[in-house]
């Protein structure tokens, strides 16, 4: 037994904030770590202490393994939790937490080292007798050798960082001509990420399912199962809905997994919490992808249907404590689902939103569960990833573990910034979802933008309304009479969509008039803070709005969010064409530039890459011409908006030419 009385933990967010709460039930003093980026952060003030270790970027702060390992010793911390993404999986620091005498409550190193490298993982697990997918593995990562085997193991197929996880350094590559571009762009991603540009090739195996299995082993090598997450709905190669148990699964192919997963997990010694992936094809085989050697962001699913403690059993185990229950003793028991709420806008391609949190307030009620980390007042920063809270429901079976997730997305409200609600209360009510028959390309092939026609505005006309009513409601508001009432004009942008409108008041009521000559009737009954109960036409309405900076209203009408911007009458319409100059279009580091000064570009080429919230963007030129100006350079940090690169005009090089 290993007694131990402190526990750092060393990540941040929703994260910390879950381990603080079980560690603090079982008695431990818990101490938190926070960038400058975290300093006003819900994890710093959950925990008993709480020191500062750098600035916002990850890599000068909570990658810093000698950062971490001094706030421990300064706050006498006798074991370090990594939680979920950052060090997790790095075996250097299982084993520089190890050398400077502190338990880390994970696996150990060489479990780790073992299936970090995606390549390594499968040659061991082909010596256990995993099933594998079909693919290439080999020493040689020349472009050449890795386009003969791509051409080997045939199209479609995916470009895989061999370190790491999370969804990064990954390229789906649907023929020859696309994969020496996807081999560059995954090496720069996984580089970036984890400190490898090794990649390895594997067949895309069309239409699957992504199951994963949780495991569990002790020190003395006792080693379960306790049961299976589909996370079939992904966007990026990352997860946004997780659930358990999965519909496909029966308890044969439950059994067989899970034995598989266990004898993954024995054959390299492992301890601790780690899950095994698989893939599902449509004829029920099987295939290994990868084990991630840490607690999974997914894991309460697990804990609802089997009514466990994770992070408990991670701690006692890491006491040296035997698994507190047995193979047979484990039951599933009801169904759970988790989806993860992302600052991201939709409409624009999931593009990760950075700003400030203006009102945040969590659902409750029975079978609800909201992992979190943000308060009110809160800055959401570019340097981590976009989820901001994970909501999870329960229900004695699928059907109500459904209907009480769309209420508890209903009630959600997070305002400040884009985020996903709308998105995800439009992904539940698909007759697919409901059905249980999503794949890992649903999203893909159902709601990228590409496949959305956007002659459809998906916010409201009412919406659209009561955004004017409450923009054009300002101090300096001038209006002009119209038989006897104040009418004003109002110009409003959201989605990229501007429209104008006319808002009279008489008496309590404003007729709002739209440029189609549609009238809305607004009458707002009581305001108490950003709540409002009022009538749009005969429907009744309890919303929340509330506005920011530079004229953006947020509103949450439960089953709608937005976001509108006031403009005045001489800015132009998001719908002309613009210039050929490229901006940032969220904040984020410049990870390679690929525009040179005075070479000629077409529409659409890649001009520079861009890092933001774990996404890396590739941006396009946006008109043919000449690249006239190029404003950054590889590794700086740019805001939203930020001029990156000028096009000129064909018409300039040739001016250009002749001087």
């Amino acid at each position: 037994m290993k007694d131990f009385g402190s526990v750092l933990i060393a990540n941040r967010g929703e994260i910390a904030v879950r381990i603080i709460k079980t560690a603090k039930k079982m008695g431990y003093e818990t101490v938190a770590i926070y960038s400058d980026a975290d300093r006003d952060s819900l994890h710093v003030s959950q925990a008993d202490r709480a020191l500062c270790i750098g600035p916002g970027p990850a890599d000068q702060s909570y990658l810093n393994i000698e950062k971490i390992l001094g706030a421990a010793r300064r706050a006498q911390a006798d074991a370090i939790h990594p939680g979920y993404g950052f060090l997790s999986e790095s075996a250097e620091f299982a084993r520089a937490c190890e050398a400077a005498g502190f338990i880390f409550i994970g696996p150990p190193a060489t479990a780790i080292d073992l299936m970090a490298s995606k390549t390594v993982a499968r040659g061991k697990m082909a010596e256990a007798g995993v099933p594998l997918v079909p693919g290439y593995d080999g020493a040689s990562d020349d472009d050449a050798v890795l386009q003969i085997e791509a051409d080997r193991i045939g199209y479609p197929l995916m470009v895989k960082a061999s370190a790491g996880g999370g969804g990064r350094g990954i390229r789906v590559v649907r023929e020859a001509g696309e994969l020496l571009n996807a081999i560059s762009l995954a090496r720069v991603e996984a580089l970036s990420a984890f400190g490898s540009s090794e990649l390895l090739l594997e067949k895309c195996i069309e239409q699957a399912r992504h199951i994963e299995i949780q495991v569990f082993a002790d020190q003395a090598g006792n080693t379960v199962y306790l049961g299976e997450r589909d996370c079939s709905m992904q966007r990026r190669n990352q997860k946004v809905i997780e659930e358990s148990p999965a519909l496909i699964m029966d308890e044969t192919l439950r059994q067989r997994m899970g034995e598989v997963a266990v004898q993954s997990a024995k054959a390299v010694g492992y301890v601790g919490a780690g899950t095994v992936e698989f893939l599902l094809s449509q004829d029920r085989e099987f295939y290994f992808l990868e084990m991630n050697t840490r607690l999974q962001v997914e894991h309460p699913v697990t804990e609802m249907v089997t009514g466990l403690d994770l992070v408990e059993w991670q701690l006692r185990v890491a006491a040296g404590e035997p698994l507190p229950k047995k193979q047979e003793e484990i039951q599933l028991k009801g169904h759970a689902i988790e989806v993860r709420l992302y600052a991201e806008s939709y409409n624009e391609g999931f593009v990760p939103q950075t700003g400030t949190v203006l009102e945040w307030k969590p659902a409750s009620g029975e079978g609800v569960r909201v992992d979190e980390g943000i308060v009110n007042g809160q800055i959401i920063s570019p340097y981590y990833d976009s989820m901001l809270a994970k909501i999870i429901v329960f229900g004695q079976n699928r059907e109500e573990a459904i209907r009480r997730l769309r209420r508890a997305l209903r009630d959600t409200r997070l305002m400040g910034l884009t985020t996903n609600k709308t998105f995800l209360l439009k992904l539940i009510d698909e007759p697919r979802f409901i059905a249980g028959e999503v794949t890992t390309r649903f999203i893909e092939e159902q709601f990228l933008p590409s496949q959305v026609d956007h002659t459809e505005p998906s916010i409201s006309n009412r919406i659209w309304a009561l955004a004017a009513v409450l923009l054009s409601r300002t101090p300096d508001a001038t209006g002009w009479r119209s038989t006897g009432s104040l009418r004003w004009p109002v110009r409003l942008c959201a989605q990229g969509e501007v429209r104008d409108f006319y808002v009279a008041q008489q008496e309590s009521v404003f007729h709002v008039e739209n440029d189609q000559a549609q009238i809305t009737q607004v009458v707002i009954h009581e305001q108490e803070g950003v709540n409002l109960s009022l009538l749009l036409d005969d429907l009744r309405l309890e919303v929340a709005a509330i506005q920011g900076e530079n004229q953006y209203l947020y509103v949450d009408a439960r089953t709608e969010t937005a976001v509108f911007q006031k403009l005045s009458f001489s800015d132009q319409s998001a719908s002309q064409e613009g210039d050929g100059n490229l901006v940032a279009p969220m904040s984020g580091r410049i990870s390679e530039v690929r525009a040179v000064l005075g070479t000629h570009v077409s529409k659409g080429d890649v001009l520079a890459v861009l890092e933001s919230m774990k996404m890396f963007q590739e941006l396009e030129a946006p008109a043919d011409g000449v690249v006239s100006a190029v404003y950054v350079t590889e590794s700086d940090q740019v805001d939203v908006g930020t001029p990156l690169i000028d096009i000129g005009s064909d018409e300039g090089e040739e001016a250009l030419g002749q001087q």
